[in-house]
């Protein structure tokens, strides 16, 4: 294994036969000079809330923090689209020194008259945590006069890391729950938690529970709406895809309204149909669960056969993961399973202690798994495992591309959608695709990879393959 940095070396763990039972550091502060890929807070706050489609998102300070997170994420929605325009005070250095609170409440005032959303969020960036402007008072005082829910996202980026703005925005999330008491609102109902509809994933899901005879209260927040999360408060059960950005709303939901939840996956076969069933199981509705088992049975014969296909072509290749929830991690290792794909790399920015003896537990020998990597790291963990595919965001891209190989986008950038069954299958032709391009014959490093494993008689050249 490669030289690690010593503050570092208890987040990185390669799984060997006869090794003890030693757990993986993590849910620690990125090394200082380590260039973790991680975002800041106000950038965690921001992609959970941002797909709110009826709501007015503005952003307290420089334009540079509003253009860093202008349409940040797919976000599609069925009706309004007010997210997706980026608005901002545009702190400058006048107002640094005497205050931008007045700014501000000029800003929201305007904004608030021209767009007539549902709610406003206003997002505190580091400047104002610095110069204290008192963003909650001037959010009451607009509230007030425009009587609409003005909330104050406290999302100053020093303050922690993209996982601590996952926090800073299931308050501000909360703080609208409960306002709507009289809406029907059917016994068999849940709240989607997680999803953000990045590629039309939330319509896929709630489509399978409405074959289900399950009634969908609120997603929070893929094409989600205020007047929906107003009364999610009164929904059955809680089912939350994300955990890393809204178990602590979950848990929230639970203490003050009791509404159970369950953390799920859609992503993959297995974790698709097993979700389904979770939710199916309990409701302990037989009919419920009769839909339930049609409808999963149907889905896995229809895409089946052209999985075994794509199974053929890539029998043998080795990838690496790296995203930014570990419960994804989870799925893309069972679903590469089915493309006969072993993952060599696996590694997430938001992991506990629980889902790395998870991803221990279900990952084959020689797999290297860390928490908070580096692209030094990464890349040389892919070299050394001969990686063919790496799967993972925008910022691991261009490490992909650099050193020769296939790369598959499953992060908040994406425009193909990648969950539930349907999902399944784009993901298999995405993979499908990159591995099997030619392009990869005049790299470099691809034709260095390929004479070092000329003796693996499961390896074949791209090119034969495609042709």
């Amino acid at each position: 294994m490669i030289e690690i940095l010593d503050g570092r070396k208890g987040q990185v763990y390669e799984k060997r036969a006869g090794r003890g039972d030693d757990g993986i550091a993590c849910e620690k502060a990125s090394l200082a000079g380590s260039v973790s890929q991680r975002a800041c807070l106000f950038c965690g706050s921001r992609v959970v809330l941002y797909p709110i489609a009826d709501a007015l998102h503005l952003i307290h300070g420089p334009v540079g923090c509003a253009v860093y997170t202008w349409d940040i994420r797919g976000a599609l929605s069925s009706g309004p689209e007010l997210h997706r325009l980026s608005f901002t005070t545009d702190l400058r250095e006048d107002e640094v020194i005497y205050g931008g609170e007045k700014k501000l409440y000029a800003s929201l005032t305007e904004l608030i008259e021209t767009y007539h959303p549902k709610a406003a969020f206003v997002y505190a960036t580091c400047i104002v945590g610095l110069i204290g402007d008192d963003v909650q008072a001037v959010c009451a005082r607009v509230a007030r006069e425009q009587s609409i829910p003005v909330i104050p996202v406290h999302s100053e980026g020093f303050r922690g890391t993209k996982k601590d703005g996952y926090k800073a925005a299931c308050e501000s999330l909360f703080s609208l729950i409960g306002k709507d008491d009289t809406s029907p609102v059917s016994n068999l109902s849940i709240n989607i938690l997680g999803d953000f509809n990045l590629a039309g994933e939330t319509w896929i899901i709630k489509d399978y529970y409405r074959q289900m005879g399950i009634d969908v209260v609120s997603c929070m927040t893929g094409d989600g709406r205020v007047a929906e999360i107003g009364r999610s408060h009164r929904a059955a059960l809680n089912v939350v895809q994300c955990s890393g950005s809204m178990t602590y709303l979950a848990k929230m939901m639970q203490d003050t309204y009791r509404i159970p939840f369950k953390r799920v996956s859609y992503f993959g076969i297995e974790d698709t149909a097993e979700a389904l069933y979770t939710v199916a199981r309990h409701f302990h509705d037989l009919d419920v669960l009769r839909r339930t088992e049609e409808l999963v049975r149907s889905e896995v014969m229809r895409i089946y056969p052209e999985v075994e296909r794509y199974r053929r072509d890539l029998q043998g290749r080795r990838a690496a993961i790296y995203v930014g929830g570990s419960f994804k991690a989870f799925s893309l290792v069972k679903a590469l399973r089915h493309l006969g794909i072993r993952t060599v790399v696996v590694g997430s920015q938001t992991g506990s202690p629980e889902d790395y003896d998870y991803l221990k537990e279900i990952s084959d020998e020689g797999t290297i798994i860390v928490d908070d990597t580096n692209p030094l790291e990464l890349s040389k963990f892919m070299e050394e495992k001969q990686a063919d595919l790496l799967i993972g965001g925008v910022k691991e891209r261009p490490i992909a591309y650099k050193m020769g190989v296939a790369f598959c986008d499953h992060n908040h950038e994406r425009k193909i959608a990648l969950a539930g069954f349907e999902g399944m299958l784009n993901f298999c032709r995405e993979v499908h695709a990159s591995i099997m391009s030619p392009v990869w014959n005049f790299s470099p490093a691809y034709q260095r990879r390929r004479r070092e494993a000329d003796d693996e008689p499961t390896y074949q050249s791209a090119r034969t393959i495609a042709v």
